[in-house]
C-alpha cells in the first residue's frame, strides 16, 4: 500500500495554488486509472474547490483537440518538483512510471542493463520494462509538501543489507513482505513494503 495522502486545501489557497495556466497533475477514480498522476492545465475554477482542466496528452474521441474534464481538489496537486536520478534507481526503489499518458506507481523488481529496469506494478499485477528516462522518484503531496517515497515508507523491520535502517513506527494497514535466500542481501533476504 503506498503511503498518499491527499489534503484539501482551502478555498483561498486552493484558488491561488491552481489559478488559471497553471500545470499540475490530476488523478481520477474511474477504473483503470485509480492511481496514475496526469499532466493537465487549469483552464479555470468552476465553483467552490473545482476546477476544469486540460490535459496535456490525452485527447477527445474524435482527435479535434486535448480533453478537458472538471476536477475537485482531491484530485489536482502541483506538479512534483523534477529530481534527477543521475546514477540508476534500486532495486525495491518506490518509482513513478511514465506509461499510456500517466504517471503510475510501481516498484523496481529488476535493474537491467542500458540503463533499462522492469517495474512491477501492484494495482494490475504486472511487471513491464522501462527506459530510465521513462521514470522518476516516487514522491507524495502531503501536507502541501512534497516528500519522497524513501522518507514517507514507514519500515516495521530492518534488515542489515537495506540502505536506510530507520526506525520508525508502523503505519496500519501496510504490508511487509520478506523475500527469503535473495542473492543481493548478505543475510539471504530483504524485505519490501508495500
Amino acid at each position: 500500500m503506498s503511503i498518499t495522502k491527499e489534503v484539501k486545501a482551502s478555498d483561498a489557497t486552493a484558488q491561488k495554488m491552481f489559478s488559471e495556466g497553471t500545470l499540475v497533475e490530476v488523478s481520477s477514480d474511474d477504473d483503470g486509472f485509480e492511481g496514475a498522476w496526469f499532466a493537465a492545465t487549469i483552464v479555470k475554477a468552476v465553483g467552490k474547490d473545482k476546477f476544469l482542466v486540460q490535459y496535456q496528452s490525452l485527447r477527445t474521441d474524435d482527435d479535434s483537440g486535448f480533453l478537458r474534464e472538471e476536477f475537485d481538489t482531491l484530485h489536482i496537486r502541483p506538479c512534483p518538483p523534477e529530481t534527477l536520478v543521475v546514477d540508476r534507481f534500486s532495486l525495491f526503489e518506490e518509482v513513478d512510471a511514465l506509461y499510456n499518458d500517466g504517471w503510475w506507481v510501481g516498484v523496481i523488481s529488476k535493474v537491467l542493463g542500458g540503463s533499462k529496469y522492469l517495474v512491477y506494478f501492484r494495482d494490475t499485477d504486472e511487471e513491464i520494462e522501462f527506459k530510465h528516462s521513462d521514470l522518476r522518484p516516487h514522491q507524495d503531496w502531503i501536507d502541501g509538501k512534497w516528500i519522497m517515497a524513501s522518507q514517507a515508507l514507514m519500515k516495521c523491520f530492518t534488515c542489515d543489507c537495506l540502505r536506510n535502517q530507520e526506525r520508525i513506527p508502523c503505519v496500519p494497514g501496510e504490508i511487509a513482505l520478506h523475500l527469503k535466500d535473495s542473492a543481493s542481501c548478505s543475510s539471504g533476504s530483504q524485505l519490501m513494503i508495500f
